[in-house]
């Protein structure tokens, strides 16, 4: 009789092995994530000492930065910006490479890296990193990584990216993560000018900081459905149902904000764009509509010719 063994459990894949270009504060951080979970890393830096400091960690030290594609199909790029992908890749073989570009760019960047990583036998990824160096490898953190581009590459690599921060793919166009990255951003940039106004308004009396600051984030919190709501009207194309404060009695609110500017001699000029832009959109005869309308005065909506 013949005896047939059981056969044995299939053994647990080993951490891919993978290369880093890119050993600034971020690349730091995410070379340090992908050690600590077991992974082998090649690392170069344009500067060598910069990326010396992970030998001791269990990385490996590339001489060139030719060298280290060559020593891994996965290869992360994480460089200060789109030239210096260029100069890193310059003399490299990048047949057969899996290339993912954590380089902050624009989605036209994002596309012709693409386009280019392409013509020389590489699938491509692009991504848009929404955290800063101590969020990454810090699952409670909530860092989380855009990737657009090859879904075969994200599809094969997902647990890799995923060490760092969480990932969120959003299409195989390669310019979509740039462009989630940079909108959020925006809308950051946005947030930030009118906290600014705000501690400005306060600052000249005696009211803390501290205690003024749970009532501006509150507000802020309060505020944060008009996201939502601004979507829904985009995608309706009703401006005007339900409205609770219409534009035109926005527009005569801007004046007590800028008076009270002007009496706090405060600058209004992280104010006076936005409601320049109200103050147009009300007279195109919008008066009652909510904000969402001033949109329509930044850009074409898609299929919509000059």
């Amino acid at each position: 009789m013949t005896h047939n063994p059981v056969a044995s459990p299939n053994p647990v894949a080993s951490p891919a092995p993978l290369t880093l270009l890119g050993t600034g504060a971020m690349g730091t951080a995410l070379a340090r994530a992908w050690l600590a979970a077991g992974h082998e890393v090649t690392v170069w830096n344009r500067t060598p000492a910069r990326a010396e400091v992970l030998a001791a960690e269990g990385a490996t030290v590339a001489r060139t930065a030719a060298e280290a594609v060559a020593a891994n199909r996965l290869v992360v790029a994480c460089l200060l910006d789109d030239a210096s992908v260029d100069a890193a890749f310059e003399g490299a073989d990048l047949t057969g490479r899996d290339l993912v570009n954590l380089t902050t760019g624009t989605p036209a960047e994002g596309r012709a890296r693409a386009e280019w990583a392409a013509a020389r036998g590489a699938r491509f990824l692009d991504g848009g990193i929404m955290a800063v160096p101590p969020m990454i490898g810090a699952p409670e953190s909530g860092a989380y990584v855009f990737y657009s581009g090859s879904p075969e590459l994200f599809a094969e690599h997902r647990e890799t990216l995923a060490i760092p921060a969480g990932t969120r793919y959003v299409g195989a166009d390669a310019g979509l993560a740039a462009l989630h990255d940079v909108a959020l951003l925006s809308a950051m940039t946005g947030m930030l000018a009118g906290i600014a106004h705000a501690f400005a308004l306060i600052r000249p009396e005696d009211i803390a900081p501290k205690d003024f600051a749970p009532l501006l984030a509150e507000w802020l919190t309060a505020m944060m459905p008009a996201v939502h709501q601004s979507a829904e009207r985009l995608e309706s194309g009703d401006y005007t149902s339900n409205v609770v404060s219409n534009l035109a009695m926005q527009v005569a609110g801007n004046t007590t904000l800028l008076r009270t500017a002007e009496e706090q001699r405060v600058s209004p000029e992280l104010l006076t764009p936005y409601m320049e832009l109200m103050a147009r959109r009300l007279a195109q005869g919008h008066g009652d509509e909510d904000g969402t309308g001033i949109i329509e005065l930044l850009g074409l909506r898609p299929g919509v010719s000059a």
